[in-house]
């Protein structure tokens, strides 16, 4: 499990609070005033970074807390029926994973940090008993849930799809996006997963990942070095991403 810091301040930086992180216009709603950011600031637990590879929650573990992405990079998986992990998903700071929990009060995936991360944890009950005074925050809570199912539908849509290259254009769109909506550069990104995550997350052996970054890298529609990448021609990879043509 991650932290469990009795602190509400991160320990390898301890001025970081929701009124002053640089990513509460993404976890927070806009209209919190300054006095209800801090009553969520008293329930948020901020531990040490986690390490790549360590766990922030397993599958079965109880339903206690959400939790925020405040740096690096998350992966969830599950296990299939035939006991092959299947990555359900990637989470960048200011997305929020363990909702997943929801459902069964126990967590259906486990969590896992890609790179040294940090996460904010926000015990569940209390978030509840929070949401009931706070009607903008109930309504954020609400739009995550919605952002979850659209997040499991998109990723159904994306494996329905038999191209490769459409699955890969479409996963370097939303990782683009996303960044973007934090003020990144929307061409301009660090890929914080492997060749055989992605591989793993959209259904392609890592060979074929591997190609299509090549073909992408030679048409110069990106610029791929290692897990650096640069989109060069933006609308191209928007065409190939949603094309209907099947290779």
């Amino acid at each position: 499990m991650a932290n469990q810091a009795n602190s509400h301040q991160c320990h390898s930086m301890p001025q970081i609070n929701c009124s002053s992180c640089r990513l509460n216009t993404l976890c927070l709603p806009i209209s919190l005033e300054m006095k209800d950011i801090g009553k969520l600031d008293e329930i948020i637990q901020r531990g040490r970074p986690i390490q790549k590879g360590d766990r922030v929650y397993h599958a079965g573990d109880k339903f206690r807390s959400v939790y925020a992405v405040r740096s690096g990079a998350i992966k969830t998986i599950s296990n299939t029926q035939d006991g092959q992990e299947q990555i359900t998903g990637f989470y960048l700071p200011g997305e929020i994973i363990g909702m997943d929990g929801l459902a069964n009060n126990s967590h259906s995936n486990t969590a896992i940090a890609l790179e040294t991360s940090a996460v904010c944890e926000i015990p569940f009950a209390r978030l509840e008993e929070l949401s009931t005074q706070l009607p903008s925050l109930q309504r954020r809570f609400f739009q995550l849930m919605s952002k979850e199912i659209t997040n499991d539908q998109q990723l159904i849509t994306l494996l329905s799809k038999n191209n490769a290259d459409q699955r890969i254009a479409s996963l370097l769109l939303s990782i683009s996006a996303r960044n973007h909506s934090r003020g990144l550069s929307l061409e301009d990104f660090y890929l914080p997963m492997s060749r055989s995550d992605i591989g793993n997350y959209l259904g392609l052996t890592i060979e074929t990942v591997s190609r299509v970054f090549g073909r992408l890298h030679k048409n110069e529609i990106i610029q791929l070095d290692k897990k650096h990448v640069k989109i060069i021609d933006m609308p191209a990879l928007r065409n190939l991403a949603f094309t209907s043509e099947k290779h």
